[in-house]
């Protein structure tokens, strides 16, 4: 027996014992695979770790592995074989491909740091030299099998979000997101007005889409943003105008009330609404009755009403911008969309949600994004929730750059840094207000109207500014 051997049996002998009657319970559900070519250092191994695991079993070459990897589930293997024989192929990598869910720990007696990465690389979750310290092996199967726990719930709520995603079009297996959404099931059913409010970019109209797809209704669902539209068009959007009502009226045209009848109607940023047209609002919520701008004529409408905001509508009603009574009126059942930063564990979801419908938008494989990007990305309180997310993966790949390459040249991770965009020495006033409203549009996702209200200037000055930066790019 070699030295090395030698050294790793006594200290196993000495340390495995006490430490596997302390995790005895832990590991009792779980099983392990022991691959070394040195038969003694195996049998001491396979006999010490049979008091910390329900299965252990041996293989002193890749064939016997190999045989019984082909029979059973193993959620741990450590081995002293790292590559297939005959082959440039290494086998830590076939064993992370064939089952995510297995741990892997690699013993060697080379001490090359390369060769440790290359493992690790592979996806090895650690590395020993021998000899080694029993307690670090151990250590390092606590470590090992509690990070393969947290990935089996990862693929456990993967597939909820999936099945989520089916249904609903919306995806997160959090706590605080489960709950939202088991609002929406409850409220889906029922006929009432509905109010979601939260932040802008949260998902407010996915959550309308899901209520309406639950509803049972027979109609169309018919979104309007409220705050896209010049206030003298939003009248006849809303309820349409007859012939000759006013310059441009050609000819009658219905309204989007008249289209959603039977289904629901999406009232989006309803806090950007007029105060005239919250009364006729308001009118024809009470009678469910429309009449065409210009006309005499009331048609009765069956449409189910779901408002969103962004805004304290009580606020709002203090200042006297928002009626009190519409207020009550939308306000039966109400559904509050989380922030992103409250749910910063659906993270890894929404990315890979995000990255393959883009991917498949383009026509290319699905991109493989690191935990190490995750966890660079959960550092970043994502002002622009979802929305912003959605849009850093997009102009990601947009850019034909794979995730974990370019995702660290996204408008996210950049303000994480505070590493200003485009040319650091150029600070002048109008190079950072152009940055600033240009990652405000990029939050609100191109809409300029809800840009210019977060900027506090009028959609035409926005629209002036811009068109200014096209023609100097021209």
């Amino acid at each position: 027996m070699s030295a090395t051997s030698e050294r790793v049996l006594e200290e196993l002998k000495s340390n495995a014992h006490s430490h596997a009657v302390k995790e005895v319970s832990t590991h009792k559900m779980n099983s392990v695979l022991i691959v070394d070519e040195d038969k003694e250092l195996l049998s001491s191994l396979t006999e010490n770790l049979s008091d910390v695991f329900g299965l252990v079993e041996s293989a002193e070459d890749y064939q016997s592995a190999e045989e019984l990897l082909s029979r059973y589930h193993f959620d741990l293997v450590i081995t002293g074989i790292h590559f297939i024989p005959d082959s440039n192929g290494h086998w830590i990598n076939r064993l992370t491909e064939d089952d995510p869910l297995t741990a892997v720990i690699c013993l060697s007696s080379v001490s090359n740091q390369l060769y440790a990465v290359e493992a690790l690389k592979a996806g090895a979750s650690d590395f020993f030299i021998k000899p080694f310290d029993t307690n670090d092996l151990l250590a390092s199967i606590d470590r090992s099998l509690e990070r393969q726990r947290q990935k089996r719930e990862g693929y456990v709520l993967r597939r909820q979000a999936k099945e989520l995603d089916q249904d609903h079009g919306i995806v997160g297996g959090c706590e605080i997101f489960q709950e939202t959404c088991e609002i929406i099931k409850r409220v889906a059913p029922i006929p009432s007005t509905v109010l979601i409010y939260g932040e802008s970019g949260t998902g407010k109209e996915l959550a309308a889409r899901a209520i309406h797809n639950q509803s049972g209704r027979s109609g169309s669902f018919v979104p309007i943003n409220c705050g896209a539209l010049q206030p003298e068009l939003l009248e006849s959007e809303l309820f349409g105008h007859v012939k000759g009502a006013f310059t441009g009226a050609t000819k009658d045209r219905e309204g989007l009330f008249s289209y959603a009848d039977g289904g629901t109607l999406f009232l989006d940023e309803i806090g950007e609404l007029p105060m005239a047209m919250q009364t006729r609002l308001l009118r024809v919520m009470e009678d469910r009755k429309v009449r065409p701008v210009g006309g005499n004529k009331e048609r009765s409408v069956n449409v189910r009403i779901v408002a969103a905001t962004n805004r304290d509508l009580q606020s709002e009603i203090e200042k006297g911008n928002f009626r009190e009574d519409l207020y009550y009126r939308l306000n039966v059942l109400s559904i509050r969309m989380p922030a992103l930063r409250e749910r910063i564990s659906d993270l890894p979801l929404l990315v890979e949600h995000f990255a393959k419908a883009v991917a498949a938008d383009l026509g290319i494989p699905d991109p493989k994004i690191t935990q190490a990007e995750i966890d660079r990305l959960s550092q970043y309180d994502w002002p622009g929730n979802i929305r912003e997310l959605k849009n850093v993966i997009e102009r990601c790949l947009l850019l034909n750059q794979h995730p974990s390459q370019g995702v660290t040249s996204c408008g996210a991770v950049a303000h994480m840094n505070e590493t200003p965009s485009g040319d650091e020495d150029d600070l002048t006033l109008e190079s950072v207000e152009k940055r600033h409203i240009l990652r405000v549009l990029s939050l609100e996702g191109g809409n300029k109207s809800a840009a210019a209200r977060r900027l506090g200037v009028s959609r035409k000055t926005l629209e002036r500014k811009c068109h200014l930066w096209e023609s100097e790019q021209a």
